[in-house]
């Protein structure tokens, strides 16, 4: 008979102190789940947080794109207008010494053939100087249309990750609020 109150004895204490340990394992099973839930919450925020900065850089990368095309056709357009000053400045120059040139004069004749060739020296280089200007302005151009394109994919790449993390940060919200209250 001396056995059974030291077994009933034993199992008195086994579950006055394993009750306790159960309970505080339960918390902290349910804490690990909830700070599990927070890292998750806090990843998916940064996922949009970074997800909305690649948008607004593909933003820029097309406003960027807008202003060198934008730059290029108006630098196009004063290089257009510096050449029909050119060819009017070399026409009303050149119409006198040609006329200079058929003269009987021969001094006359040898300084205006000279003043031609300078003449035209000059317009060569002008003309030179300004279809360089001409395709770095293309070439501006061009970039332009380059990173318009790059933007407008990395917009819709960036909008479609976006809309994933958006709902892949609202599902977390509700996964920790859902925890949180049943606590």
């Amino acid at each position: 008979m001396k056995t059974k109150p030291a077994y009933e004895l034993f199992l008195l204490m086994m579950f006055f102190l394993w009750f306790p340990l159960l309970a505080v394992a339960q918390t902290d099973r349910k804490a690990a789940e909830l700070k599990n839930l927070e890292k998750n919450l806090a990843v998916a925020r940064a996922r949009v947080g970074l997800n909305q900065k690649q948008l607004a850089a593909a933003d820029s990368l097309i406003n960027l794109g807008q202003q060198m095309i934008k730059g290029g056709k108006s630098e196009v357009k004063a290089v257009y207008a510096e050449s029909d000053e050119i060819e009017k400045e070399y026409a009303s120059k050149h119409k006198p010494l040609e006329k200079l040139s058929t003269s009987k004069d021969k001094a006359e004749v040898i300084k205006a053939r000279a003043d031609l060739k300078a003449l035209d020296a000059k317009y060569r280089v002008d003309n030179v100087s300004l279809e360089v200007r001409l395709k770095s302005a293309e070439r501006k151009q061009s970039s332009g249309a380059t990173y318009i394109a790059r933007g407008k994919t990395a917009r819709l790449n960036a909008r479609d990750a976006l809309k994933s993390s958006t709902s892949t940060l609202k599902a977390a919200q509700e996964k920790y609020a859902d925890a949180s209250n049943k606590e």
